[in-house]
């Protein structure tokens, strides 16, 4: 039996040509997963009903980036600068999220990922931040990936801060949606200076739940507070992994 505990990442979708399409994943989440300790696996968006199964496979679950969130899944019509969607992503990830609460699963949401984590719970976004956020900062960098462009204050008696060790950093940033009214059940735990919600946390989750909007798996490499992140989400997917097997063979 493996030892390693599986890491679950929600796919988005990728087109290369009409020969070549499917699910994709940045690498730098598997990288990350993999230098601490976990054993990455994709889920792709095939069928609601299997994200169930799916999830039940899984020590722990990431909710990674991609595509913009529909609006109906929060009750509004499209922005006019809204980007690609897809219908049958969300609904998947909504279960994914359903079934990982449901069985107590330490939950990692990224980008994308903390966005359809607060409509699964009952929130909304803001659909195009440049269009309406006054005097917003630019959270869509032009340099690398891996480069850290904004600060974020993080509260410092959040999970956040106790992992990164301080509660003001630098991120970097690739998006332009962002939570709106948050889900009741979340806590806002990091902002940028234009006052968008950079972290969340649960208020009674009673296994790990982060949600940033940054993309740390792309900062791991070389910022240890980045890696500490997931350093803290794989601990707690192996102590899971721990408690089932000592379940199965009681």
């Amino acid at each position: 039996m493996l030892s390693k505990p599986i890491i679950g990442i929600t796919g988005a979708y990728i087109f290369k040509n009409k020969f070549m399409e499917g699910t994709y994943v940045h690498h730098d989440y598997q990288k990350s997963i993999a230098a601490n300790g976990g054993l990455p696996i994709i889920l792709p968006f095939v069928e609601e009903n299997l994200a169930v199964e799916m999830v039940d496979l899984c020590d722990a679950v990431i909710l990674s980036g991609g595509e913009d969130i529909d609006p109906i899944t929060f009750g509004e019509d499209p922005h006019q600068n809204i980007g690609d969607t897809i219908l049958l992503r969300d609904k998947v990830e909504i279960n994914v999220i359903n079934r990982a609460m449901e069985t107590n699963k330490p939950i990692l949401a990224i980008c994308r990922g903390i966005q359809i984590l607060n409509v699964a719970l009952g929130g909304t976004l803001i659909q195009d931040i440049p269009s309406q956020v006054k005097d917003s900062i630019k959270h869509t960098q032009s340099v690398k990936r891996s480069w850290d462009t904004h600060f974020v204050t993080i509260k410092e008696d959040s999970q956040l801060a106790s992992i990164i060790g301080e509660t003001k950093t630098r991120v970097n940033s690739i998006h332009h949606q962002a939570i709106d009214m948050l889900a009741k059940d979340l806590v806002e735990v990091a902002r940028s200076k234009d006052g968008i919600i950079e972290a969340v946390e649960h208020k009674s989750y009673q296994n790990f739940l982060l949600g940033v909007q940054w993309h740390p798996e792309s900062m791991a490499s070389t910022n240890e507070k980045m890696n500490q992140i997931f350093a803290e989400f794989i601990k707690r997917a192996k102590l899971e992994k721990v408690n089932m097997l000592h379940k199965m063979k009681s």
